[in-house]
């Protein structure tokens, strides 16, 4: 089965599913999850320089054996060093990775950038001239982020990769519609926050009840992870998860083929999660 995907502004498109390799697996050996992810079908995989194990993601694709055309791999730029240049430091990542290219290259953290995400954003423009990376994009961005690269930008990011779940949809509402004037995907990260960072939220019974119906009207056991997945899949946002065990990617990889949530049931998962604000990662985001 061919995976899902959603059209970029640059022509291109990503896969809706990501395998990530921050989070559980943060500098740690990702070969194994890796490897594990693509013999179940997951195409995209989502690094970083920050998570310091592009080299054993690098491992798993080329143990993988499976080609690179039909891979999706991004990586993101971190805390630039003294004395290097955006190209120096994704030439060394694409060494790690043992690829010629990525197919997305992301600003991990405005905020590693202080007045200069513009002169960073031209390095990106270039590299994308240079092949080096098929598309560019950012990371945690706020709209005054946006509001400070686009100015004079001549590539908008096909990109804003985020926290998003429905405990943030609220306080992500005006970025999101920032974005789609700007037709500027949103990708999320951090998903699955209400069942495994923030049980017992309001949320909860929602997930529940929705759960059950799916369950009996696709005749096969559905999950409150899944749910979710399709809440993300309801508003053309792409999933970036991760696990190490192989019953949970399998459980991602089916999430793409189970049908859609009625528009009541998107709605009333929105309105729970509207209901309190929990953010489980860059707090500052808040501020």
């Amino acid at each position: 089965m061919a995976p899902l995907t959603i059209p970029l502004n640059d022509g291109k498109q990503i896969p809706w599913l990501g395998f990530g390799t921050g989070t559980a697996l943060y500098s740690k050996d990702a070969e194994a999850a890796i490897r594990v992810a693509i013999a179940n079908g997951i195409v995209h995989l989502d690094g970083a320089q920050m998570y310091q194990n592009e080299d054993s993601l690098g491992n798993g694709i080329a143990s993988s054996g499976k080609p690179r055309s039909e891979l999706f791999v991004t990586t993101k730029l971190g805390k630039l060093p003294e004395g290097k240049t955006v190209r120096d430091t994704l030439v060394e990542s694409l060494k790690k990775l043992k690829l010629d290219y990525v197919d997305l290259f992301l600003i991990h953290m405005p905020i590693h950038h202080e007045g200069k995400l513009k002169a960073v954003w031209k390095e990106f423009e270039e590299l994308q001239k240079e092949g080096l990376a098929k598309s560019i994009g950012v990371s945690n961005f706020r709209i005054k982020d946006f509001e400070e690269l686009l100015d004079g930008a001549n590539v908008v990011p096909a990109v804003n990769q985020i926290e998003y779940h429905p405990y943030v949809y609220k306080a992500t509402a005006p970025l999101l519609e920032f974005q789609k004037k700007h037709n500027i995907v949103a990708t999320s990260y951090g998903g699955l926050t209400p069942i495994v960072r923030q049980k017992g939220g309001p949320v909860d019974p929602v997930l529940a009840s929705i759960t059950q119906r799916l369950t009996k009207d696709a005749g096969k056991n559905v999950t409150e992870g899944q749910v979710l997945g399709l809440w993300l899949r309801s508003q053309g946002i792409p999933e970036i998860t991760t696990s190490s065990k192989e019953e949970r990617v399998k459980e991602y990889v089916a999430t793409q083929t189970l049908p859609d949530l009625t528009p009541e049931e998107v709605n009333a998962i929105t309105e729970a999660g509207s209901k309190v604000h929990h953010r489980a990662f860059c707090k500052w985001l808040d501020d």
